[in-house]
């Protein structure tokens, strides 16, 4: 399923085979939490800007409409109208951000849901079989992503169970795989490391996991609260311990340099709510660094956001209408930055993967450093 193509370094490039077409990798994966990328963007857009994978919510499809409405629906490729891949994280990241309506025990995790405050379970079994709903191409296993900082105690007793609630996940999507009523019969599974910013449980755990043989590992728990330094570090010293014949996913991870950082780290499949949420709070991302639209400078500027981008917002609309749409609240301002800043990642990730095929990876990665220093562009 994933062939590895050529390495620059520790930098790989490859392609992920899936039974919704092949994924080129390092891949950047748009998120559409409920189904839909936020700030209007529609599937047909997500075709033009050249993205390959999106990225549902298991909990939030769970909650509304229903995973069962969904596979009712013919699941969440035919609900979307997007017949490419669909990866759907497992709710255990909900489990960390709802912390004060959750109860973590051995068969799962008793939270009260954020919309109703209804009682909702949900274990390794429930994950699996949500997501067997929504029939997504890559389903993550069941974890807990524990708090930064918590003591070693406490997160050597949370990997154990992750792994053990690991184990439950493979099982029972085997299970689901086979029943003839299943939508996606091929479904992938990713398990996930944990083990905080300890070293030596993050290694030992990406061992124990690598035993598993699944289709894919990620590293989760990242991003949460520790230093970019730390993060780097524990993704150098735990990659090399995954196995490099599958792809390796760093969970909600991140600005543009987060990722040119782990790409070189061995990284393939990324994720992260920052271009969409940064456009819809007016932030365009450029190559020469983050530009705020709101600025009274762009007022009568007619340059497009970003010149030599061919992004729909690029090859149409002017910095001064786009701020004045902002400053006006009207939704297309919205809908221009995402698309705008999704199609920038889109695009980034192209490039890494050329630049990767011609072993000039160091020498890319620095000179887009370089350009987002110069800061907002003028």
């Amino acid at each position: 399923m994933y062939k590895l193509i050529c390495k620059d370094g520790n930098a790989k490039r490859g392609e992920f085979t899936t039974v919704h077409g092949v994924i080129q990798t390092p891949v950047f994966m748009n998120v559409g939490t409920v189904g839909a990328i936020k700030g209007a963007v529609s599937t047909m857009d997500l075709k033009e800007i050249g993205t390959q994978v999106e990225l549902s919510n298991t909990y939030h499809l769970h909650v509304r409409p229903g995973d069962e409405v969904v596979k009712k629906l013919g699941g969440l490729h035919k609900f979307m109208v997007w017949d490419k891949p669909i990866l759907t994280d497992s709710g255990g990241f909900q489990v960390f951000s709802l912390a004060g309506l959750r109860k973590i025990k051995e068969e799962g995790v008793y939270f009260n849901s954020h919309v109703d405050g209804r009682k909702i379970f949900m274990g390794p079994e429930e994950s699996m079989r949500i997501q067997s709903n929504l029939a997504s191409t890559i389903a993550m296993a069941f974890d807990e992503c524990a708090p930064y900082p918590c003591t070693r105690e406490y997160m050597e007793n949370s990997v154990a169970r992750t792994t053990r609630w690991l184990s439950r996940c493979k099982a029972e999507l085997e299970r689901l795989n086979r029943l003839e009523d299943t939508i996606n019969q091929h479904q992938l599974l990713f398990g996930i490391n944990q083990g905080g910013t300890f070293e030596d449980i993050r290694v030992e755990h990406a061992k124990r996991i690598s035993e598993f043989d699944l289709d894919g590992y990620a590293l989760g728990g990242l991003a949460v609260g520790e230093s970019h330094e730390q993060m780097y570090h524990i993704i150098e010293k735990t990659v090399p311990h995954l196995p490099e014949n599958k792809p390796v996913y760093l969970m909600g991870v991140g600005t543009p340099a987060n990722i040119l950082e782990s790409v070189e780290r061995g990284v393939d499949f990324f994720d992260c709510v920052y271009p969409a949420r940064n456009g819809r709070h007016g932030h365009a991302y450029t190559n020469h660094g983050k530009m705020n639209l709101m600025n009274a400078k762009y007022e009568l500027d007619t340059r497009p956001i970003e010149e030599g981008c061919n992004c729909p917002a690029c090859r149409h609309y002017s910095r001064a209408y786009i701020r004045h749409l902002l400053k006006a609240k009207e939704m297309l301002g919205l809908r221009l930055l995402v698309t705008h800043n999704l199609y920038f990642y889109n695009k980034m990730m192209e490039e890494i993967r050329e630049a990767i095929e011609r072993k000039e990876y160091a020498e890319y990665k620095k000179k887009k450093l370089a350009g987002f220093a110069e800061g907002e562009e003028t």
